[in-house]
């Protein structure tokens, strides 16, 4: 083989692995360290923050909620600001390779830069990798505050609702999980999150939270896995139990996991958790189902339930 040749497959390996190892359905243009002089000192707004499928929900009720304001200040530097410190705060702009960018411990690609608008892949690495998933399936969209004051007059809040699509997504995704209302697999995340209000001095219930910020679990998982802690006193025995559960758009609750030891402890162990539901939870408690805009829906709970003999 000629070297011409060698050199002709080597390139079409190369761009193979390119194709291959792309994160974004629509590539940035950007191909090198980007000039953002003609956008410095804009503040911009995140008006809009959607999945590929122009969504801002998916199939497990995740909703991609807008909320970034930055401002470039130089080559270096970027401002976002901080809803806990109510105040712009600069973090260093760090360019990586090609068009991806770090800033605020997030890492974006650079798809589109305008003096009116800005398109950014927002992008999950592990290591030094992309991953190729659902994580780095979302691109966030940036107005300047001058296109939305004098071109578009209108304002951010406005920008930022959801949209009729999403409305009719999440009508079909309710339609299918209330056709299968116990089935766990086809309830999603209500964006309201069940809620039990206590009918009886009997029982008390406390919804726990899930975000653990270090180890990445953010407010979102407060409504992607609600887990709830019901205590009951004047229970026929003392026991203490952890399981899932689905509740249906009528507030009916149905069994959902939980683990046992042995086998042959599985069925015994149904009829106890059933029981539990059925004679305690049903009664004692006024259930509220779990709702995404506006539309109530099957969604899948986590359970820890105790109950005692005695008030002590």
């Amino acid at each position: 083989m000629t070297k011409s040749g060698i050199l002709t497959i080597a390139a079409g390996i190369l761009l193979l692995i390119s194709s291959c190892t792309s994160n974004s359905k629509e590539p940035s243009k950007f191909r090198g360290r980007i000039s953002f002089d003609s956008i410095m000192g804009i503040k911009f707004y995140e008006v809009k923050r959607r999945f590929s499928t122009g969504l801002s929900f998916n199939e497990l009720g995740f909703q991609q909620e807008p909320t970034w304001i930055i401002q470039f200040k130089d080559p270096d530097t970027i401002q976002a600001y901080s809803p806990q410190k109510k105040r712009m705060q600069s973090f260093y702009f760090h360019y990586d390779h090609g068009d991806v960018y770090n800033f605020a411990k997030e890492w974006f690609r650079i798809k589109k830069i305008s003096k009116d608008s800005m398109v950014f892949q927002r992008l999950h690495v592990t290591g030094r990798e992309i991953s190729k998933d659902i994580r780095s399936d979302v691109n966030i969209t940036w107005y300047s505050e001058n296109y939305i004051n004098n071109v578009l007059k209108t304002t951010v809040g406005e920008l930022q609702k959801t949209t009729k699509a999403d409305t009719l997504y999440i009508k079909e995704l309710s339609e299918k999980s209330n056709r299968n209302p116990g089935n766990v697999d086809s309830a999603f995340a209500g964006r309201q999150p069940v809620q039990f209000i206590p009918l009886s001095d009997m029982i008390s219930v406390k919804k726990i939270s899930s975000v653990d910020k270090l180890n990445g679990k953010t407010e979102s998982y407060d409504y992607l896995f609600p887990k709830y802690r019901i205590d009951i006193v004047k229970a026929y025995d003392d026991f203490g139990y952890e399981f899932s559960a689905v509740v249906d758009e009528k507030g009916k609750i149905y069994l959902g996991k939980f683990r046992v030891n042995q086998p042959e402890n599985y069925e015994p162990r149904k009829k106890t958790l059933e029981a539990i539901i059925n004679v305690y939870l049903q009664n004692l408690l006024k259930t509220i189902p779990g709702e995404t805009l506006g539309i109530q829906h099957s969604s899948e709970i986590n359970l820890i339930v105790t109950g005692r003999k005695n008030k002590a």
